[in-house]
Parts: C-alpha cells; structure tokens; sequence
C-alpha cells in the first residue's frame, strides 16, 4: 500500500481506528513522547488501545524537573512501559560544557535528541508521534502519514484541532502538564522554552520552530 492510499484510507477512520489498524497493518511500530503539554491525549488512546506498546522517551538532560515529574504521573496513571533513550554521555556532557544551545542549537539538539534516537529506529517500519497540524506552520502540511527515510511516520491526531484537544483533555480528565498554568504552552528543554502562546516560546529570538526530530 503507498502512501497516498494509506492517507485516503486513515484520513476517513477515527483516531482510535487509525491506532487499531497500524497494528494490523504493521509488525513493528516506534511511539515516542516528549510528555510535553498534549503528550497525554495520544499516551493515553495508545494506553487504552495497545497497552503493551512500548513509549519511549529521549531523556536529554535539560528538562524541567515538571516535565519528569509529569513523566512519571502518567506512567502510573496509564500504566506505561517506558524505555528511556539517552546521549552519548560525552557528548551530552560537553553540550553542558560548551553551552552548546546558544551557540549552536541545532547542533546541540542533533547531540541530545536526533541522534540518540537514530540509533534505535533500525527494526522499526512506523513511528507514531503526537503532532498536530495547529502547532506550527511547519505542521499544516502534514499528513497522517509521512516518508521518513527508510520508515514511515505515523501522526494519528494530526487533524485535531485546539479545540478537540482540549475536549479530550476534558473529557477523560486528563491531568495537565504543571507548567501550563505558569504560561508554558510548548515544553521542550528547560534552557530553550520560555512563556509564550503556541510554540512562540521554544527557541525564542530564533528562526528554529523544530528541534530537528520531525523535519
């Protein structure tokens, strides 16, 4: 099946049908999270419809204690399986050294976020991920699935709009990221996210609207 008739196909399905039939369409599927502030609409569908499924989490070291804290509130609350996924230690380490996020952002982020997790996409055909095509202008074009090299991205609420997504929150009584009350709406690493509407506070003072994961 190529991409246009997985989209025609998926664009007419709920959400929950679009997760169920990945699984029968698919053997071997990538979730990642960032637990960010709409990370729990699909941890918790995914949760509910394939529990076993693996969430793996790129553990950068730069972010918020609120966001591990968060991290570890849905774990409990779903019942998560949660695999961790670090930098190279020394790598990492002289980011932290070199203040690598003010001099070279993207580069700092190819080091902590791209390429940790482009040592475990091998083996994988899917990778399911949370984006929404209101984040950003960089998202309005994206589908429900997307080429990616030698695998396929799956983005199951791509079309949920602002509102869907704080239904759901509401809905399911989902709890919300701690920061979002203090003005945080996009929560990355703690050096590179400040208050803002949207994604305006990731990477402020930047032309950079992605950390390179999803380009």
């Amino acid at each position: 099946m190529n991409l246009q008739e997985l989209n025609n196909r998926y664009g007419k399905m709920s959400v929950e049908d679009r997760i169920i039939s990945v699984y029968h369409d698919f053997d071997k599927v990538l979730f990642t999270s960032s637990f960010g502030t709409s990370a729990a609409i699909l941890l918790h569908l995914v949760s509910r419809l394939r529990p076993e499924q693996k969430v793996h989490f790129i553990d950068t070291t730069y972010h918020f204690a609120e966001t591990l804290e968060y991290r570890d509130e849905l774990i409990e609350l779903f019942g998560l399986q949660l695999e961790n996924v670090r930098p190279v230690a020394w790598k990492n380490a002289f980011t932290r050294e070199d203040r690598t996020w003010l001099k070279d952002p993207d580069l700092c982020c190819s080091i902590n976020k791209v390429e940790p997790l482009e040592k475990i996409k091998p083996g994988y055909e899917v990778w399911m991920s949370g984006l929404m095509r209101f984040q950003n202008t960089e998202r309005r074009a994206r589908k429900i699935f997307e080429q990616s090299g030698d695998m396929l991205k799956f983005h199951p609420i791509i079309d949920f709009s602002k509102e869907q997504q704080n239904t759901y929150f509401e809905e399911n009584q989902l709890p919300r990221h701690p920061l979002e009350k203090a003005g945080y709406s996009s929560i990355g690493c703690a050096q590179c996210t400040f208050k803002g509407s949207g994604r305006s506070g990731r990477w402020r003072n930047s032309e950079k609207t992605e950390c390179g994961l999803h380009l």
